[in-house]
């Protein structure tokens, strides 16, 4: 005996088939009268070399060669059904084992006739109206029972491999009898449909037959029909067509087809449905195709820019560099451009006005508090509640594969035992590696190197370093009084009247109370507390308005020209109240061992006062005003400093107490450039030389006597310039900063480099 693997061919028990000899390919000698042979059906249409023991059904059906024809026509008797266990594949032969698996008699024999012949009668009945229905009934009479009669029609029936294999596997006679009448008559009505001759149905069993008839049907023309109505296509086809016109790449396409082929034979009664289905609409909603290059006009970028903000020119000039570049390499090109500067200055606006230059795409991501490296990746499928990250779900909503993603509050990154996300963002934001980012949801690579990266910071401080050399740096400096009037009258006003929903002859602010809003009720460097008051103000407008429009009249057709507001100077606390903000202004009179300090804050520039005092006592040194450590350390430098300097006046500190203070007590202080101030105020103690109060200076110094150089140069001229100074001590390698300061501001202001500490004592104490 040998086993013989066949597919998509219905063998029943005790039936004659007929196969050419080259069927048995390879098995010739093996072909001989009263051989014994085991049919092995398969699951799928495979070469004999690729067989699997699990593309094999476990139910076959064993037979014997009666005859072999000198036309080379194999007889076979089929005889038992058996059950085949632990199938092996070598050389391309299957080896098994097998037991003879009988069935259940539960149908007489008078029945099966009975069945047959009524059977037999419908179908030389349902031959009668075709052609070919002379040779049909021949050949239909020819059949001697049911189980012949299926085999031989096997061919017309519409019966998958799976269904004529079922039939075969059904243990009870009853039920293999069942399967094969509604395979005939399904056949028969599907006939009866296709060619229109459709005849009166008689029955309940006759419609249920029909009904599973037109389902076939419905199969069979489901294809051609979602091509016409793509609304109504089932989740299979609809997946189908995305995957074939979204380009993805091969790996990505790999993994859909995969996940597809789940998804088909999962069924939607799986509870691994929707997951799957959360999977496909998420990569067949990412946009995979390379874009085309768009010409860039930057004469046109320019405008736009221009448009959107004022000032901010440095910013612009660089911005328009990079446009450049991409226009000449006609590819997205250069660095990753990193906007640090104080709240309010537009870092994240400015990302939407290039959006709108180069015509794509505007996504944007804030990373504030963002603690899980999953969260930048994404979580793996493998977990519950599995989610893509914020890059990937970014470029889904945008919907291009090339957009302008401007990823927000980069230095608010934070780190935890969830990962580093900072170091996830290493490969998003390298040009080297980013063309195939993988999110770990996805599973597949995909390409990031089209897209635009806009990062925003307030600060650098905070920023892992190997993250911040990926970017370029560009500092966004705080807007002076001048440049927060111009953009006030240019974009706050018109956007908060319209949003308020106050037409223009609605309401005016004066020039006078605007300048006041500037100049006492904010101290930011930035644009959004002096929004927040315009809006205030736009608010208490707009009940007024309300109030005095006519009895019963409603919206802006309501109002008019004669109930318009003007908000003066003198009418402000109205609107805004007594000024909740007083900002440092310099000091009066000058004091002995006063002196008034700049510094830099998240918030923008600001000046502070550096108090020292002597009490009588043992020398002690006390510090307050909540300085850091790096602040405390130049405490001890300055200290040093004026003993050397000053070796006789310092004597008095054998015999009292030293008390340094920095208001506000409240406010938490540090940083490297009170250097200067701190050994300038300790001189002018000991020496009871009083600092001229229009004096103010930064920087920090050595034990050399070196001024070293500082940050935040821009912000803390603009607080001095607020403040009202009027002479301003800065390190000489500072001088270059200097550009980047308004002109306005250095107009007002007596800026003097100094080099040695000794300079700043020599003008400052004369």
């Amino acid at each position: 005996m040998f086993i013989q693997p066949i597919y998509n061919i219905l063998l029943l028990p005790d039936v004659t088939y007929y196969f050419k000899k080259d069927f048995f390919a390879g098995r010739s000698d093996d072909l001989k009268s009263d051989t014994d042979i085991l049919f092995a059906l398969l699951k799928n249409d495979t070469e004999n070399g690729m067989l699997k023991p699990d593309d094999i059904y476990p139910v076959g059906l064993s037979a014997k060669i009666e005859n072999i024809s000198d036309e080379d026509v194999v007889q076979i008797r089929t005889v038992d059904r058996v059950k085949i266990t632990d199938p092996v594949i070598e050389d391309g032969e299957i080896l098994a084992s097998f037991s003879v698996l009988p069935s259940v008699e539960d149908m007489p024999e008078e029945e099966q006739e009975k069945t047959f012949a009524e059977l037999r009668s419908d179908l030389l009945k349902f031959v009668q109206g075709y052609q070919w229905g002379l040779w049909a009934r021949g050949f239909i009479l020819q059949r001697k029972n049911i189980f012949d009669l299926a085999s031989a029609l096997s061919e017309y029936l519409n019966l998958t491999p799976d269904d004529k294999y079922q039939i075969l596997a059904a243990d009870s006679i009853r039920e293999r009898c069942s399967l094969i009448i509604r395979a005939v008559r399904e056949f028969m009505e599907i006939a009866r449909v296709s060619s229109e001759a459709q005849e009166a149905q008689k029955g309940d069993q006759e419609q249920l037959y029909r009904e599973a008839a037109l389902k076939k049907q419905i199969d069979y023309l489901q294809k051609e029909l979602d091509e016409m109505h793509p609304e109504n296509i089932s989740d299979v086809r609809k997946f189908e067509k995305k995957i074939q016109e979204s380009g993805m790449n091969k790996e990505a396409r790999r993994e859909a087809d995969k996940v597809l082929n789940r998804m088909r034979q999962e069924g939607k009664e799986s509870h691994e449905y929707g997951l799957l289905y959360d999977y496909l609409d998420f990569v067949t909603s990412l946009s995979w195709k390379a874009p085309q290059f768009t010409p860039i006009d930057l004469k046109r970028a320019e405008e736009i820019l221009d448009e959107d903000h004022y000032g901010l020119k440095k910013v612009k000039e660089r911005i328009i560099q990079q446009l450049a570049v991409m226009a000449l390499n006609r590819k997205q090109y250069g660095s990753i451009l990193l906007f640090v500067g104080a709240p309010g200055t537009g870092k994240t606006s400015i990302g939407q006005s290039i959006a709108k230059a180069l015509g794509r795409e505007y996504v944007r991501i804030s990373l504030g508090g963002v603690r899980d490296e999953a969260e930048i990746r994404g979580h793996r499928r493998t977990y519950v509640g599995a989610m893509p990250g914020r890059i990937m779900e970014a470029m889904k909503r945008s919907g291009a594969s090339n957009p302008v993603m401007v990823l927000d509050e980069v230095d608010k990154l934070a780190k935890d035992y969830g990962g580093d996300p900072a170091s996830a963002l290493l490969e998003v934001l390298d040009p080297e590696q980013n063309n195939t980012f993988t999110d770990h949801y996805m599973n597949v690579p995909y390409d990031l190197s089209n897209v635009l990266f806009v990062c925003t910071a307030n600060t650098t401080d905070t920023i892992p370093e190997p993250l911040l050399n990926r970017m370029e740096v560009i500092s966004f400096p705080g807007y002076t009084a001048v440049e927060k009037y111009h953009i006030a009258r240019k974009h706050l006003i018109p956007k908060a009247m319209e949003v308020m929903g106050i037409r223009k002859n609605m309401l005016k602010i004066t020039d006078g109370a605007l300048r006041q809003i500037i100049d006492e009720y904010t101290m930011e460097s930035g644009v959004r507390d002096l929004k927040k008051c315009i809006e205030t103000i736009c608010r208490s407008a707009a009940v007024e308005l309300v109030k005095n429009a006519p009895s019963g009249d409603e919206g802006t057709d309501a109002v008019s020209a004669e109930n318009s507001i003007s908000v003066t100077k003198s009418s402000l606390t109205d609107y805004l109240g007594r000024k909740q903000i007083h900002s440092e202004r310099k000091l009066s009179t000058k004091t002995a061992g006063v002196v008034t300090g700049l510094a830099w804050t998240r918030a923008g520039g600001a000046i502070l006062f550096i108090e020292t005092k002597l009490t009588e006592g043992k020398g002690k040194l006390t510090i307050t005003g909540q300085l850091g450590d790096v602040m405390k350390e130049s405490v001890q430098i300055a200290l040093s400093l004026v003993k050397s300097l000053y070796p006789k006046e310092c004597k008095v500190f054998e015999n009292h107490d030293l008390h340094i203070h920095v208001p506000a007590g409240a406010v938490p202080k540090d940083g490297p450039s009170a250097g200067i101030t701190l050994t300038t105020a300790l001189a002018s103690l000991v020496t009871g030389k009083a600092v001229d109060t229009d004096i103010a200076m930064t920087g920090e110094v050595s034990l050399r006597g070196g001024v070293m150089p500082i940050g935040g140069l821009p912000e803390k001229l603009m607080a001095a310039q607020r403040a009202g100074i009027k002479k301003i001590f800065i390190p000489e390698d500072n001088v270059e900063d200097l550009e980047d300061v308004a002109e306005e501001v250095k107009e007002k202001l007596e800026i003097i480099p100094v080099k040695k500490v000794t300079d700043v004592l020599k003008k400052a104490l004369g």
